[in-house]
């Protein structure tokens, strides 16, 4: 073997080596979400830009689309976090179980109201007259599009069984429900929103959630307490990736498009596009990962509304904003 074949083979041998070290160095996290969500691109975009490799994590994300399974997920230990409201950690709260959001994403609730042509409500009508006596489709109960909408009837003192009637159907079937005239009220989110005004189904929304309720902890990142006492700085770190995954797609929305295409193959690239637009019109994301109790208080009260949550959970009892605070020092 000649001299430059030894130092060859030396120098591939001592790549894969560094190679094996570095992704043994790497901690493997998982997270779990209730659904693959242009919502969530932040979190994506963390994930392809390297911002959690570069801190030596690893973070992977699993669809689990059954109902509490990916809150159920973090309870048992097969996952790091979830992503979604921390209403179920208030929810797991009550029951015994201890989880903390530590870092925002969507900060707005992503539901809009959209109407059939010919019956949207006139230039300054009230809205809880105009409410009254129409019927609304809307997600099945438990779904947040339905706890929003439980809330503001009761906000417009409307008896959710009396004054409206609730077409509660699957998300999928809310445009054509509205389009075959069961209902005069669709309640909603993109892409469905764009492709019923391109159908003739209805028009623009006429009320934003986004806009009219404010900030509002809609899909945060949460994790187990003892994963906060046990490893705080894994914790620490994912924060720091997420923020920059947040403060990386309001910087650059070209550049976050093409990262939400890749996400998202198969999604019409008309429809990708309306999404995209109308969370950056909206504010729909976090601009900082900061949860505020007004934030919470308003995602709360529509849970005690609806009947989901039974009783008061405060703030720091399910949230954690250390980390938070630490990127700031």
């Amino acid at each position: 073997m000649n001299r430059n074949l030894r130092k060859l083979l030396c120098a591939t041998f001592c790549i894969g080596l560094s190679s094996l070290a570095l992704a043994q160095e790497h901690k493997q996290l998982l997270v779990a979400e209730p659904g693959h969500n242009v919502g969530y691109l932040p979190l994506y975009a963390a994930i392809q830009k390297g911002y959690f490799s570069d801190l030596g994590l690893d973070v992977k994300v699993l669809t689990m689309e059954s109902g509490s399974a990916h809150t159920n997920a973090v309870l048992s230990g097969q996952a790091f976090a979830f992503i979604g409201g921390p209403e179920h950690n208030a929810f797991a709260k009550i029951k015994g179980g201890e989880l903390r959001s530590v870092v925002n994403v969507v900060d707005r609730g992503n539901v809009y109201y959209m109407a059939a042509p010919g019956k949207e409500p006139k230039p300054g009508e009230d809205l809880a007259s105009y409410f009254k006596g129409k019927t609304i489709a809307v997600s099945s109960y438990g779904g947040t599009p339905n706890s929003i909408t439980r809330y503001l009837l009761k906000k417009w003192n409307l008896n959710d069984k009396t004054d409206v009637t609730l077409q509660e159907v699957p998300t999928s079937a809310v445009p054509v429900t509205v389009k075959t005239g069961k209902a005069q009220i669709g309640v909603g989110g993109e892409p469905a929103i764009t492709q019923g005004i391109k159908q003739g189904f209805w028009s623009e929304p006429f009320y934003k959630i986004p806009r009219e309720l404010g900030p509002y902890a809609y899909s945060t990142i949460n994790v187990r307490l003892d994963a906060i006492q046990k490893d705080p700085e894994t914790v620490r770190k994912f924060v720091a990736a997420t923020v920059k995954g947040l403060a990386f797609v309001y910087a650059d929305p070209e550049e976050a498009a093409k990262m939400a295409r890749k996400e998202f193959p198969t999604m019409d690239l008309d429809d990708l596009k309306a999404t995209l637009d109308r969370y950056f019109a909206d504010e729909m994301w976090s601009k900082d990962g900061s949860i505020s109790a007004q934030s919470w208080d308003t995602a709360k009260a529509v849970v005690l509304q609806a009947g989901l949550l039974k009783q008061d959970v405060a703030y720091d009892q399910i949230i954690d904003t250390q980390f938070l605070k630490s990127l700031s020092n």
